[in-house]
């Protein structure tokens, strides 16, 4: 049977504990408020008090990947592309077990016309989360380039098979009424 003392700490001992379920769930929400906040921020392009934000949070919290993909997003978005490279390859290097970042990234490198690093990228991406639809639909855009890329390459070197120009025609069909780039996965 407990002691009169531990009777008398039992209370008090769950108020502590309510408290600090309190404390971390406000912190929590916060946190998710500043997400909230920069994702709005970044839907209105206001992409330099978008940045600010993202990096006074990052400053006290420097290895966040939400904040850190949130800043990649943005870095994408206001065309620095080679710093959000650089952003996107840091979260895949610490959180491997992310795939976003690898979809982004893939995003940027298609953009450069880099299609194997693209492809490259998503397959790690998929390898990740074998249901993520974004990044199975960029590796067709990507498969779909490289189809154009060997196609034409193709048809230079052997202008005279009739079977090419019907296949890049279609190819470029394809990528051509949606200006066919992959799709970087939202900010969240």
């Amino acid at each position: 049977m407990p002691t009169p003392a531990l009777l008398a700490r039992q209370p008090l001992l769950i108020i502590l504990r309510v408290l600090a379920l309190a404390a971390t769930l406000l912190v929590s929400l916060a946190h998710a408020d500043e997400y909230a906040d920069i994702n709005r921020l970044i839907g209105a392009s206001q992409y330099v008090e978008a940045l600010a934000k993202a990096e006074a949070y990052l400053a006290s919290k420097p290895r966040d990947p939400q904040m850190r993909f949130l800043k990649g997003v943005i870095q994408s978005e206001t065309g620095k592309p080679s710093e959000a490279m650089a952003t996107f390859i840091h979260i895949t290097e610490d959180y491997p077990e992310l795939p976003e970042p690898y979809n982004n990234l893939a995003v940027l490198y298609a953009s450069q016309n880099q299609f194997d690093k693209a492809r490259a990228a998503l397959e790690m991406a998929i390898r990740i989360n074998p249901g993520y639809a974004t990044a199975y639909e960029n590796l067709g855009d990507v498969y779909a380039q490289l189809a154009s890329q060997a196609y034409s390459k193709a048809l230079q070197l052997n202008a005279s098979n009739v079977g090419l120009p019907p296949k890049l025609t279609l190819i470029r069909q394809l990528l051509t009424p949606v200006a066919k780039t992959p799709k970087p996965a939202a900010a969240s």
